[in-house]
């Protein structure tokens, strides 16, 4: 028992002097802001931004996008002290095994893998939607039974229906986005970059273009009064409007899981992850200023599109089709630096001997770790491939808010147990951040419904059979050479 206890509490030194040669450190401090903003600014900034107006906030749903930015902003203070002063790939699971030990980093990498991935599917039936709905614009029609999953049905015109075959776009944008992750972290990069200046130039052409057709007389009142229910306007519908679109900003972690291809992770991760907050959180307030602006937030309920609700009151009606394109693209950044994500963590854990070897092998020229990148592109093809995006959606989001606690956590864990480590961005104010950031995520997570809570323990006590069956034994700490505790 005394043995168990020591494997499962064992830690990982703070030393990263071994595994900083592997992976090509490549990334500066824009690189990394691009890749951010590529995998926080998705199609949720077109649909949800109605939807939290219509039902909860009213116009001051730019309200609450600046209130979900704050509370997010305390989780990116602590990713950015522990991934300046821990600069290793892996993310929260490497902060957690050198903070925690090697159970509880177990239990958050594979937490990760679990959300990074059903995330990357969940990205990719809904890119392929967005596509399919831009080629029949341009007259292009497919057969419907090779984009839609089995487990859907398809109407036909005679009123009967016909069960799909394949997402078969959903799989294609999976491994096209694979390829390039395998060709290397520089490439990879720069057409993120080009994706997010897309993306970008849409929202701001939106925002250009339909300005002038605000009406002021639709922010009277600005914050609608309660009709006497928690959560239905009012403050406490700024609130609950504040918990919904929380998750429009998740996706700034990521960046933390690039911090060994990082030059200079010191002073570039706190930049890359509090530059690429700051960016999309001026993004949503504006987006949402003109949305609620140019259409009443009345006229929102019910409506899927409130973006093209809005074009339609100018005479840009070309704003529609770029609008399509602009959701596209941030989709597609979503999925690329999702699957470089749970690529990274897997790397780490293989690196590390809690998975089999074969996922922490390199590419002899473009030193990518290309198995972890076929692997993760295997499933995540399958999942989006063959699952409705019903199943895949109600699977995520809960893991990240995990991870976001103990990021919180581990850097009032480390400050105690190493003080000397040299922390060249800290977070100010003590413990009082890191508390309020353990507080609000560990709020969102209570609030999330018991089948997301089921999903989770059952996909973790899987891992655990995996970890007690090999990953206790094969790991680096139970080596010789492997290190010591700290």
């Amino acid at each position: 028992m005394a043995l168990l206890k020591t494997a499962l509490l064992r830690r990982r030194s703070v030393d990263t002097s071994g595994t900083t040669t592997r992976l090509p450190r490549v990334l500066g401090a824009w690189s990394l802001i691009a890749l951010g903003i590529g995998c926080t600014i998705g199609a949720g900034l077109f649909s949800l931004t109605g939807i939290a107006a219509s039902q909860n906030a009213g116009p001051a749903v730019s309200l609450s996008y600046v209130i979900a930015a704050i509370a997010c902003g305390f989780a990116g203070l602590c990713y950015s002290e522990l991934a300046g002063a821990i600069p290793i790939a892996g993310s929260a699971y490497a902060y957690a095994y050198i903070a925690f030990g090697e159970l509880m980093a177990w239990i958050i990498g594979w937490d990760l893998i679990l959300e990074y991935t059903v995330g990357s599917a969940t990205v990719a039936v809904s890119w392929s939607s967005y596509a399919m709905s831009l080629l029949r614009g341009w007259g292009i029609t497919l057969d419907p039974r090779i984009l839609t999953s089995p487990f859907s049905t398809i109407p036909l015109p005679d009123g009967n229906t016909q069960r799909g075959w394949i997402n078969l776009p959903a799989v294609l944008i999976v491994w096209i986005v694979t390829a390039l992750l395998i060709r290397g972290i520089s490439e990879s990069a720069h057409v993120n970059a080009i994706i997010v200046a897309i993306k970008l130039a849409v929202i701001a052409a939106v925002i250009l273009f339909a300005a002038p057709f605000i009406h002021t007389a639709n922010y009277h009142p600005f914050i609608p009064p309660n009709d006497g229910s928690f959560g239905h306007f009012g403050f406490s519908g700024v609130m609950r409007a504040a918990g919904m679109i929380f998750f429009a900003y998740i996706g700034f972690d990521v960046v933390s899981s690039m911090a060994q291809e990082t030059r200079n992770p010191a002073r570039n991760m706190p930049i890359g992850i509090l530059g690429s907050l700051g960016i999309c959180a001026i993004a949503y307030v504006s987006f949402s200023l003109v949305l609620t602006g140019v259409v009443s937030y009345r006229a929102m309920l019910g409506d899927a599109s409130p973006v093209a609700t809005a074009i339609d009151q100018t005479p840009f009606f070309w704003l529609k089709p770029l609008v399509k394109l602009g959701i596209i693209c941030g989709f597609t950044s979503v999925l690329l630096v999702l699957l470089l994500g749970v690529a990274r963590v897997c790397y780490a854990m293989a690196h590390d001997g809690l998975l089999p070897g074969v996922f922490s092998r390199l590419h002899h020229k473009t030193r990518a770790p290309w198995t972890t990148h076929l692997a993760m592109g295997l499933v995540t093809s399958l999942l989006c491939g063959f699952l409705p995006i019903t199943e895949l959606g109600s699977m995520t989001s809960i893991g990240t808010l995990f991870a976001f606690v103990l990021v919180c956590i581990g850097v009032m864990v480390l400050r105690h147990r190493e003080p000397e480590i040299e922390r060249k961005f800290r977070v100010p104010f003590g413990p009082v951040i890191p508390t309020i950031g353990i507080l609000i995520c560990g709020g969102l997570m209570v609030s999330l419904d018991l089948l997301t809570w089921v999903r989770l323990v059952v996909w973790l006590a899987v891992g655990l059979v995996i970890y007690f069956t090999y990953g206790i034994t094969h790991s680096r700490m139970a080596r010789p050479e492997g290190g010591q505790s700290l």
